[in-house]
């Protein structure tokens, strides 16, 4: 049987399914806790494994891997810039919206359809009034995980747009 993994990463919030193509990443996906590991397949795979564990120790840490922004134009643009914002700190979909000149809905799609999650970190941007959806989802295992993620990294609290 074919693998649908090349590697499945035990993390503290979720087990880590890491999607490789030749030499890039394609896919990150946020399995439930509990789900059978897997070894790296190969040595992308394993090099996305050590640099996820350099994350978890180290929530300052960057990543560097192979990927490509594989979407429309439009969530490449909003991709670019969620990749700018550093660990601890957080952007709001307005914020975002404001600086591509669209409206926040469409921010929250585009965030809802990156395939590399903590590579490029969804989890930085938040709603105005909260810490909004993830994963396509306002609650529950997806709500967790962004949850988890945002503690790890000492989140501050949203900057406004003049601030920055």
């Amino acid at each position: 049987m074919l693998e649908l993994y090349q590697a499945k990463y035990p993390a503290p919030f979720a087990v880590l399914g890491v999607r490789t193509t030749g030499n890039l990443l394609i896919d990150i996906d946020y399995l439930p806790r509990g789900v059978a590991t897997l070894s790296p397949l190969n040595a992308l795979a394993e090099n996305v494994c050590r640099q996820i564990e350099r994350y978890l120790d180290d929530p300052g840490f960057r990543f560097d891997l192979p990927f490509e922004f594989n979407g429309s134009e439009f969530q490449r643009r909003v991709w670019r810039a969620i990749c700018k914002i550093p660990s601890g700190g957080t952007c709001t979909y307005r914020d975002i919206a404001r600086r591509l000149a669209t409206a926040p809905r469409p921010v929250g799609g585009a965030c809802g359809a990156n395939r590399i999650p903590i590579v490029i970190p969804c989890h930085r941007v938040v709603g105005s009034n909260g810490i909004g959806g993830f994963m396509k989802s306002r609650g529950g295992f997806p709500i967790e995980i962004k949850q988890w993620l945002l503690k790890h990294e000492a989140v501050k609290p949203p900057m406004n747009a003049d601030e920055r």
